[in-house]
């Protein structure tokens, strides 16, 4: 067994350490992506919607199922795809045992699993044989929701967002972008330290307001968000406060954010902390090539951790195979990611090798920067 904290080697436990509201919709809702108009980039907005919730054959509720991150796509791709997910539900409320129920690769479907895992139901007696089908729903940017578009730009993982996005976003404001624009004097923020993260979840709030003649705001509301009350009550006290050049303007847009609070992994068993397979594999051992430790991404971006139990065999060159996921939580993409790291690594030369090696591998969070430190914040939609 090995133990890896960020770049340290020592022997035991084989650690991966990184830094760090649901609507529900039936597969009769989902359309096609929409064409776009000619002359604009091409680009349409992709959603994932959650389907009804069952488990044993009952439906059951989230309290919330977390939808996933909006994603950008191209038009002129008409193919509906769907993504149904397999999992339990834990004494805690807590969704584990996540498997895809087809491996067939769907494309910008990467963070469909990782919203399921930061998803809760009722606490109550452990569930299982649960299962949820995601549909994608596409949108030409020109036609798409503002709001929608407005949740993309706080996590924009597949790019900045096009020209034609920006127009519609500017749409649902005001006049706050016509020249002169206001030009921020004193801009606050709020005390992030005392705002409580959501595991697994990037909190924003997006504040609509207007600027009256001497430069002060006027009717900060909240247009758009996750629901911390938390952050959206400190994110219009501090547009209050903020103060810009003087000039009359209407329909402002400012967003502010807090990064995803850490989703511990679940427990591991003690009989799969136990586990062992016959051979003649030593409890200790080095590595010749040691495992390159990868968190997979999805689950970084969501701060949410894991762990994964894996068996293998050594040839006796060093070179490890027969690998398998003995167990992974709290999805089984924690096991693929274990088994790649593995398999890339290799022992010392031995005279015969060895069979019935196990590893445990922990994908590990890093304590989270300090707020207002580059980890949250808030940024103008551009040109205002």
């Amino acid at each position: 067994m090995i133990r890896f904290r960020h770049a340290a080697l020592s022997y035991g436990l084989l650690s991966a350490l990184v830094v760090p509201s649901a609507a529900a919709w039936s597969l009769q809702n989902a359309v096609p992506i929409a064409p776009v108009k000619p002359g604009v980039s091409g680009r349409v907005l992709v959603q994932w919607m959650p389907g009804e919730i069952r488990c044993n054959g009952v439906a059951v509720t989230g309290q919330p199922i977390r939808r996933p991150w909006n994603q950008l796509g191209w038009s002129g791709n008409e193919t509906q795809r769907a993504v149904t997910l397999r999992f339990a539900i834990d004494p805690s409320g807590r969704p584990v045992s996540l498997t895809r129920e087809t491996m067939a690769y769907v494309p910008l479907s990467e963070d469909v699993a990782p919203a399921l895992a930061a998803s809760r139901f009722a606490a109550r007696s452990p569930q299982q044989d649960c299962s949820v089908t995601y549909v994608m729903r596409g949108s030409a940017l020109m036609a798409a929701d503002a709001q929608e578009l407005m949740a993309y730009t706080v996590h924009p993982v597949s790019g900045p967002l096009p020209d034609e996005g920006w127009q519609r976003i500017r749409e649902a404001a005001g006049d706050c972008l016509t020249n002169p624009q206001p030009q921020p004097l004193e801009r606050h923020f709020p005390d992030f330290a005392t705002i409580a993260a959501t595991p697994g979840v990037q909190d924003w709030s997006m504040i609509r307001y207007d600027i009256d003649a001497s430069g002060r705001t006027r009717g900060a509301a909240l247009l758009a968000g996750t629901g911390n009350r938390a952050l959206d009550g400190a994110a219009l006290k501090a547009i209050r406060e903020s103060r810009f050049t003087k000039g009359a303007k209407t329909g402002c847009l400012y967003p502010y954010w807090r990064v995803a609070a850490k989703l511990p992994a679940p427990d591991m068993p003690e009989a799969i902390r136990a586990t062992k397979l016959a051979g003649n594999c030593p409890d200790e051992h080095g590595w010749a090539v040691p495992p390159q430790l990868r968190f997979p991404e999805s689950y970084r971006r969501r701060s949410i951790e894991g762990w994964a139990v894996i068996g293998y065999d050594v040839a006796p060159w060093g070179q490890t195979g027969n690998l398998r996921v003995i167990a992974a939580q709290p999805s089984d993409e924690f096991g693929t990611q274990a088994l790649g790291m593995i398999r890339d690594a290799k022992l010392p030369s031995s005279p015969q090798g060895y069979t019935g090696c196990v590893d445990r591998v922990r994908f590990k969070i890093a304590p989270e920067p300090a707020p207002n430190a580059g980890g949250e914040g808030g940024a103008p939609v551009p040109g205002s």
